[in-house]
């Protein structure tokens, strides 16, 4: 299941360009890490829509990409009313993401929901609480069969769900399975063992990684490699696995340069370009 390589006489439109919604007043660094990862995995261009209170902040932050501000709620939230805007931007690009750092889960939602009835035929990545409204979202999912990827924790998938932690953790393959069928999407229940499932009934899983990985902002990364993975071509399925696989490896790689415990969010996505290196 190779990744899609670039020609070598092309330029960064051939990898794509993935626009990341996200970020609030509070969790700037949640947008950076994911802004980050989408680059480090190979994708062409990066565009951020983000609350205007922070777009100048994040675009100082982050030179590579574009950073465009949105009207946003009194809390600090991307406003649902953006978008028209936010569906305007993503008409441009290859693959969006929608989450890391959206702090406000009633705001989200009506975001999402909009979105998802303004956004056709783009593969997308929910993070976050960006995945929180998804029971209410089912008729809106159907549309987008087979082109959405959620990346749930154990926690964030008994939220989604309505149930008990200990019930997803009991069996997880399953639920990620059963959630996976049920809802039309790629599923990635994340934790020491990560399972992947698709659609199809098709599952996987993998324990490559590390303790070391379970620190603050490191969901961010892995969203962030899945969304990029996506923009240079991989379907959904295939970013999945490969996004869990290379955040694990990096920290591996992490764990033995700087120690199991203590290495930094920030730092997994400069692993992953030596590791494709390697492997592809």
């Amino acid at each position: 299941m190779p990744i899609p390589s670039p020609s070598g006489e092309g330029g960064k439109e051939e990898r794509g360009r993935v626009l990341v919604v996200a970020g609030s007043r509070e969790l700037i660094g949640a947008a950076i890490l994911a802004g980050t990862a989408v680059l480090r995995v190979g994708a062409g261009k990066l565009q951020y829509n983000v609350p205007a209170s922070i777009a100048f902040h994040l675009g100082a932050a982050m030179p590579e990409a574009r950073s465009v501000a949105m009207p946003e709620t009194p809390s600090g939230a991307i406003a649902a009313g953006a978008a028209e805007t936010i569906a305007g931007n993503a008409g441009k690009c290859s693959a969006v993401l929608i989450g890391p750092g959206l702090l406000d889960e009633e705001a989200t939602g009506e975001l999402v929901a909009a979105l998802l009835r303004r956004l056709e035929a783009l593969p997308l990545v929910l993070d976050a609480a960006a995945m929180m409204g998804l029971k209410r979202h089912r008729e809106l999912l159907a549309r987008h069969a087979g082109r959405i990827v959620v990346t749930p924790h154990a926690g964030e998938m008994a939220g989604m769900l309505g149930r008990d932690k200990a019930e997803i953790e009991a069996d997880p393959a399953a639920v990620a399975r059963e959630v996976a069928q049920e809802y039309g999407t790629v599923v990635v229940l994340k934790g020491a063992c990560s399972y992947i499932a698709g659609p199809g009934g098709e599952a996987w899983s993998c324990g490559h990684g590390n303790v070391g990985l379970g620190t603050s902002g490191s969901g961010d990364t892995l969203a962030g490699f899945i969304t990029g993975l996506m923009a240079r071509g991989a379907d959904p399925v295939r970013a999945a696995l490969w996004g869990v696989y290379l955040h694990g490896e990096a920290g591996n790689r992490l764990a033995r340069s700087r120690g199991l415990l203590g290495y930094l969010a920030r730092e997994i996505p400069d692993e992953v370009p030596a590791i494709l290196a390697e492997m592809c």
